[in-house]
């Protein structure tokens, strides 16, 4: 399994999504339950994290008079 930290913000919210419908299906055992709901909470704080990143992100997005881009600090992720 790949490290949280090195997932693609897409990649982990796929996961995630697998995470909560087999959850919400009840077919595993508690167990495994407990191992999915403790990795969901991973790729969920990761998805905030790096969404956070893209807000920040957006918001240094300078414009010049015209409305063009003028610059763009780059976003931290981690």
């Amino acid at each position: 399994m790949t490290e949280t930290a090195d997932l693609s913000f897409e990649d982990a919210l796929k996961q995630l999504e697998k995470i909560v419908a087999e959850l919400e299906s009840g077919q595993a055992p508690l167990e495994k339950s407990l191992e999915l709901y403790q990795r969901g909470a991973e790729l969920k704080a990761l998805c905030e994290a790096r969404l956070e990143a893209a807000r920040l992100q957006v918001e240094k997005i300078s414009l010049n008079k015209s409305g063009a881009v003028e610059g763009v600090a780059p976003a931290e992720f981690g």
